[in-house]
């Protein structure tokens, strides 16, 4: 796994190269603002970028604005974001872009080493990593009145889950149920949503979108 890190704060930059490294991952750069980011791309070609979201000169959205240029320049391309603190605009517009090989982590997430390699993993396999915490928070805000009132609290468990980008199998682990058990509550999750098995987009995507559109409009 070749690893680009674009992250201007020097000692968390320097922290995750030694993180990875130590791991036998193969860090091929470290930049410290949009600019050198972008030539590091086109340089290494890199499977992941791992990616700040604020970033010189004005510290809003350089970095976001650095990993989607990134992307146009190298399609399929990983990216993890790293961000201080919930954003919701941004995790909403992560997802509604595609889920595939991306995902949006808090920065403290990084030091429970475990999870945030899982994380790295997932988005590298060509799935989707979304902090838990992050969910909480967008599920927490969640606008009343919605399909999402139907879901029952152990439904809601699943989707916030779902959210994370883990499969039936590791919900089922991560909730001591049987898979069956996870199928049945994601089936029901569908029908309240109103996600039809012959709709054409990800059902399980989609399900995620509804509640953190929600959650945009209630900020």
């Amino acid at each position: 796994m070749r690893i680009v890190i674009a992250e201007d704060d020097p000692l968390l930059r320097e922290g995750l190269a030694l993180l990875l490294r130590a791991e036998s991952l193969d860090v091929v750069a470290t930049t410290g603002n949009p600019d050198e980011f972008l030539v590091a791309i086109d340089v290494h070609k890199p499977d992941v970028a791992i990616v700040d979201v604020r970033m010189p000169p004005t510290h809003t959205d350089e970095g976001i604005v650095a990993a989607v240029e990134a992307r146009r320049r190298q399609p399929g391309l990983a990216v993890l974001v790293l961000s201080a603190y919930v954003e919701q605009a941004f995790a909403t517009e992560l997802l509604a872009q595609g889920s595939s090989r991306l995902g949006y982590m808090l920065k403290e997430r990084v030091g429970r080493v475990q999870e945030f390699l899982d994380a790295l993993h997932r988005v590298v396999g060509g799935g989707t990593a979304i902090d838990p915490d992050i969910v909480a928070q967008l599920l927490a805000r969640t606008l009343p009145a919605t399909p999402l009132e139907r879901l029952t609290p152990r439904e809601r468990d699943v989707l916030a889950l779902m959210a994370e980008g883990l499969g039936n199998g590791a919900i089922a682990e991560r909730l001591v149920v049987t898979d069956g058990a996870v199928h049945k509550n994601i089936r029901s999750i569908f029908a309240k949503l109103d996600l039809a098995p012959t709709d054409r987009a990800d059902r399980r995507v989609t399900a995620v979108l509804r509640y953190l559109e929600d959650a945009h409009r209630r900020h």
